[in-house]
């Protein structure tokens, strides 16, 4: 098996682990939730963490994995702003209506593009944007019901959107620039982003709950729960990691709508969630608009493996590439290669 057919079929099975382990938790959370009466969502993700980091720590020791230094300043920037994101996320759900945050989670994607395209310099085709269109009005029409704004609600709303935008720009870029794998990354940001929720959770879900998590009543089937979610939660952080890590923060936004998506279908199947035309009407148009986005991912991603690998070939004393032309005397020549000639030269010096 060739090396790119291992990254695809790596990419798949990471695209797999993320949407089934994120359906999973959700699906134990709502019942941790919703019949066990646990409503300290913040307080928990911390605990995920911190479950995640031990089990990272134990594969560790056991040489599963070699860790990697990452300077001490960027690791701690970058798990302070992931737990924030996170702190924020809780927030803005609880400030701001159900349809609103809804909203937000679907604002996440087009700031992602807005910074990668200014920052980053990456650009995206118009077919990659028509089908991210799709895609969102698809969710919008199946998940946003009420729109109820304030002024708290969306400041803290914005701040979640720059939080978990630059956040996911971040897990890409180290992993790509610094040539550390999700799980390395992940070892090395876990204890600071559990920290960071370890210290505000318990007042966070205080503001939201007007309960306190030290004072719940924690009988063997809410811990088993806890526990339950807590293992499920490794999975999900490694598989978010490691898809953004493998595809882009933009690509991890899509995977996140079709989670929502099947949360809605399960949800209806499993707890008898109501469910109305609206609902499957916008399912449907939001899996074509995923549809619409892997086609022309797949389609860009060969179009530019086919010119990064494109060979050079030995001709006498000379180099000649289809795309460059002759090499001579450590030089490209000019060459044509295209009926406008001003817009397709291209000259690159040795």
């Amino acid at each position: 098996m060739s090396e790119g057919s291992r990254f695809q079929l790596g990419v798949i099975g990471s695209l797999v682990l993320s949407v089934a382990s994120s359906v999973a938790i959700v699906i134990c959370n709502k019942f941790l939730i919703s019949s066990l009466g646990f409503l300290f969502a913040t307080t928990l993700t911390s605990w995920h963490l911190t479950v995640t980091f031990c089990t990272l720590h134990l594969a560790q020791r056991l040489r599963l994995f070699e860790p990697k230094a990452i300077a001490t300043q960027t690791v701690i920037l970058f798990g302070v702003l992931n737990g924030t994101s996170i702190g924020l996320l809780n927030l803005c759900l609880g400030f701001n209506s159900v349809g609103f945050y809804q909203m937000t989670k679907l604002a996440i994607i087009p700031f992602t593009v807005l910074l990668e395209t200014i920052f980053l310099n990456k650009k995206f085709s118009q077919s990659i944007k028509i089908s991210l269109l799709v895609l969102l009005f698809g969710v919008g029409i199946a998940s946003v019901t009420d729109l109820k704004l304030n002024l708290l609600g969306s400041v803290i709303a914005l701040l979640a959107i720059a939080a978990t935008c630059v956040g996911q720009i971040l897990t890409n870029t180290i992993q790509k620039r610094l040539k550390v794998s999700s799980t390395q990354l992940l070892y090395q940001s876990s204890p600071y982003q559990a920290a960071v929720l370890f210290v505000t959770g318990p007042f966070v879900d205080r503001m939201l709950t007007n309960r306190s998590v030290f004072a719940f009543n924690y009988s063997f089937q809410v811990l088993a729960f806890i526990m339950l979610s807590c293992l499920i939660a490794v999975s999900v952080n490694f598989s978010t990691f490691l898809v953004i890590g493998t595809t882009s923060p933009v690509t991890y936004q899509v995977l996140g709508h079709l989670k929502t998506c099947l949360i809605l279908s399960f949800g209806f199947v499993l707890l008898r969630d109501p469910f109305t035309a609206r609902n499957i009407l916008g399912i449907l148009v939001a899996i074509f608009g995923m549809g619409l986005y892997s086609y022309y991912s797949v389609l860009e991603s060969k179009k530019k493996s086919s010119i990064d690998v494109m060979p050079l070939t030995q001709v006498g004393d000379k180099e000649t590439s289809p795309l460059l032309g002759t090499k001579n005397s450590g030089h490209y020549q000019y060459k044509d290669i295209g009926k406008d000639k001003d817009a397709n030269e291209v000259f690159v010096k040795a």
